[in-house]
């Protein structure tokens, strides 16, 4: 299998490639020329491994250049960083909803199921592209990509990594996370700004030919750990199958049977795997896409006009406060037939005005597709607090958000089938406002609330998230914008 630019149709590389340069030379994202198709032979065939077949079953049709003895290791090597082993458990709320738990990696959150898995395929196609320079991994995250990337690379030989991190827009636990990570190759770098300015100069680097021309003087060549890079996102698309196919196999549902997904959004990755798991054959009836009060995936999937021309919302649900959103880059490369000139023209309109318009046509595929609505922090908190007291279950404020905006979907369609509610992350690692959407006082002090969280709700919490108050702090600079590349270059010297 090959792979191609957004932006530019003749650029054509192997798998291994594109995993390495993490974003195109072009600064379009890449993509499969063909996605593979699976039939209901196959999802049966799937429904006897277990999740590490499952996704060797998947990962080796993308991946043709890796061995299956290689998949095989890999998978092997991020599973055994998953709680019990068990990386995508599914709870059960009632007859017709859902929980798929993401959050049983070391950092508690579902980026761990991507992370653990990427540092071993970078690994791997840096040897097979017969690269001798060192890798620098630039990283922008509005949370836990940061946490999961700088664990998942950490003591690499041969790879550096540095993540910027919004220092005002993430958890004070997901900040935490990051300030104690430890490993000798490793920057966790705060700046003043948002995630969009994150990401935005990690995009500017990756297409700035002095900036790639002096770390490659420097030994060191440029890739990308978020889900810019396809390496990232594939292993995201296992989880769709494998949720699907566990429900089969315990008699939930029926193979070929329809079921939704509701997906709270903030970089569009994690829904965009699902809707590649539909296009290559799941049987998805509807994609929910559920956004904070940042809502610009709600009017661009409802509307078809993806506008940034607002200000960026600092809200409980931190993860998802972005306002330019990558991978929709690669959706509408889809829905408008791959017309890669296309694409390109709406990016430097988005870069220069801010905003760009579908087609009507484009726009009525991705109904077909998708549903879109949003949640405020009171709806998000209210959901928190009805879901414990009526089911027992304690969520997190990102996956309430998709919760709530799936209530509210059940409102608008006549729609009974089962649905799957993507849980992103662990209640614990934002404590203060999950007591708070309780009725609870909240402690000033984070590790108190976790305490008095645990002690009100008797809900288990990670040993990981309460050790992390008893280690040292190692990054804690925090620079603006426009000193990142001077840090960077410090860095790696």
């Amino acid at each position: 299998m090959r792979y191609t630019s957004t932006r530019n149709n003749k650029i054509s590389v192997l798998s291994y490639q594109a995993i390495l340069d993490g974003i195109s030379p072009d600064g379009g994202l890449y993509i499969p020329q063909e996605l593979p198709k699976f039939c209901e032979l196959d999802l049966k065939r799937m429904m006897s491994y277990d999740y590490q077949g499952k996704a060797v079953f998947l990962l080796k049709t993308f991946l043709p250049e890796f061995s299956e003895d290689e998949l095989k290791n890999c998978m092997a090597s991020s599973i055994s960083r998953f709680d019990d082993k068990i990386v995508a458990p599914i709870v059960k709320l009632d007859e017709s909803v859902y929980i798929l738990e993401l959050w049983h990696g070391p950092t508690f959150a579902f980026k761990d199921v991507a992370l653990t898995l990427l540092p071993n395929l970078l690994k791997l196609s840096k040897q097979k592209a017969q690269v001798k320079d060192d890798i620098l991994i630039l990283t922008a995250t509005s949370g836990d990509t940061g946490k999961a990337a700088l664990e998942g690379f950490k003591d690499i030989d041969g790879i550096k990594i540095a993540v910027l991190y919004p220092t005002d827009n993430v958890s004070n636990h997901q900040k935490l996370q990051m300030m104690i990570q430890e490993g000798n190759n490793v920057l966790a770098l705060g700046i003043n700004g948002n995630f969009d300015d994150a990401q935005t100069a990690v995009k500017k680097i990756f297409c700035d030919e002095k900036a790639i021309n002096d770390f490659k003087k420097s030994g060191y060549i440029l890739s990308s750990a978020n889900s810019i890079n396809w390496g990232r996102l594939l292993p995201q698309i296992i989880y769709y199958f494998s949720t699907y196919l566990d429900m089969c196999e315990v008699g939930e549902i029926k193979i070929g049977e329809k079921i939704n997904f509701a997906v709270p959004c903030g970089n569009f990755g994690n829904i965009l795997a699902g809707y590649y798991a539909k296009q290559m054959g799941l049987p998805i009836n509807k994609l929910i896409c559920a956004s904070n009060t940042n809502n610009v995936l709600t009017d661009f999937l409802t509307q078809g006009r993806y506008d940034c021309r607002r200000v960026l919302e600092k809200t409980i649900s931190p993860s998802m406060d972005i306002l330019i959103s990558s991978n929709t880059e690669r959706l509408i490369y889809e829905i408008s037939n791959k017309n890669d000139e296309l694409i390109k023209a709406r990016m430097d309109e988005l870069k220069n005005s801010g905003e760009y318009v579908l087609e009507e046509d484009e726009l009525k595929n991705i109904k077909d597709i998708f549903y879109a609505d949003y949640a405020t922090d009171s709806e998000a908190m209210q959901t928190i607090n009805n879901v414990f007291l009526e089911k027992d279950y304690l969520m997190d404020p990102h996956t309430a958000v998709a919760m709530s905006v799936y209530n509210s979907y059940l409102l608008s369609e006549e729609d009974n089938l089962k649905t799957v509610i993507i849980s992103t992350a662990n209640p614990y690692k934002f404590a203060p406002d999950v007591l708070n959407a309780l009725g609870y006082s909240v402690p000033s002090d984070d590790l108190k609330a976790i305490q008095k969280l645990n002690s009100k709700t008797r809900s288990y919490v990670p040993e990981g998230i309460l050790n992390a108050f008893e280690k040292p702090i190692l990054h804690e600079k925090v620079v603006d914008k426009d000193c990142i590349m001077d840090e960077l270059k410090n860095f790696i010297k």
